[in-house]
């Protein structure tokens, strides 16, 4: 009897050129050279730069001549070129001068202006937070009339209202009072609109009827679950209505009559036309240096709250 001849395993076939790849050995991801413009290094666009670059200088100008000019004494203020330091250095001394000018009253406008931030940019970013959730997560008859409401709403602008709702505070006597600035800065349609949008995309559906199967409250629900989740979305829209409220003129400029209601904008302004009127005191370095004390806590909260807003402009628009 003959030993048995050993069997070879049937060798694997290579395969053609534009057939499917083994599964046996997955395929190499195909990297394009960097001289090609692949995806780890996108394409330069020299037009595209000049464009930023221009925005950038058109931004920065404004900022860079209040600067130096805040620096600058009263007497050298006119003489110099605008975008360069003067022969002193007087920045601290216009700045005391600004803080103590009548009896302190920039002071009392800055508390002013920190109270209609608070008060309405806050409230306004809450009720676009809840109004936002709800119409989000919630179904109810009249969810899309309110939804063209909302929209149309954003689209007017503010100027528009402003006579009508001078006309109604008057009649309920509330004019010349800080809630003639609050009241109507609670109301944001562009907020709300923004959290409908974003409370839609950043809260799952799924965790909240998980929460629910728990026994979890729509309350609690809210608060454990949906508010975290919409945290860069609410600091987005804090940010965008505490720069409305800080830079609003022409609200209060028809309600409040009173200097010692005035917001930093109101209280610039008259400033301004003092220094203008002819006999009045020349008071242009504390107006600008003023301008510079109220520009800082904008760009203060922009550096504290980039990273909230900055993923709130962008989460959401992806879903997963």
């Amino acid at each position: 009897m003959g030993t048995p001849t050993p069997t070879r395993s049937p060798r694997a076939p290579r395969p053609r050129r534009g057939s499917a790849p083994s599964p046996l050995r997955p395929p190499r991801p195909r990297t394009r050279s960097r001289s090609g413009g692949g995806p780890s290094r996108p394409r330069r666009s020299i037009a595209l730069t000049l464009v930023t670059g221009l925005a950038l200088v058109y931004s920065l100008v404004p900022l860079v001549w209040l600067v130096v000019n805040s620096t600058k004494s009263r007497r050298s203020l006119l003489d110099g070129f605008g975008l360069w330091f003067g022969s002193d250095f007087a920045l601290w001394d216009n700045i005391a001068a600004t803080l103590t000018y009548g009896d302190g009253v920039f002071v009392r406008w800055l508390l002013n202006t920190v109270l209609y931030v608070v008060a309405g940019a806050g409230g306004a970013t809450l009720l676009a937070m809840l109004g936002g959730y709800a119409l989000a997560k919630f179904d109810f008859p009249g969810r899309r009339a309110v939804f063209a409401v909302v929209l149309g709403a954003a689209a007017v602008p503010g100027t528009a209202l402003a006579v009508p709702t001078f006309l109604m505070f008057s009649q309920m006597g509330l004019t010349n009072t800080p809630w003639a600035v609050i009241v109507p800065s609670l109301i944001s349609p562009f907020g709300l609109y923004l959290m409908w949008v974003f409370a839609a995309q950043a809260v799952p559906r799924e965790l909240l009827e998980a929460a629910r199967i728990d026994g979890s409250g729509e309350l609690r629900t809210f608060f454990t679950v949906a508010l975290p989740l919409l945290a860069p979305g609410t600091a987005t829209v804090l940010l965008f209505t505490m720069v409305a409220t800080w830079n609003n003129y022409f609200l209060p400029l028809i309600m409040i009559r009173d200097p010692d209601w005035f917001p930093l904008t109101l209280g610039l302004n008259a400033w301004n036309a003092q220094a203008s009127t002819i006999g009045g005191e020349p008071v242009f370095h504390l107006v600008i240096t003023g301008s510079l004390l109220t520009v800082v806590p904008l760009i203060a909260a922009f550096l504290l709250l980039q990273r909230y807003w900055r993923s709130g402009l962008t989460a959401g628009s992806l879903k997963g």
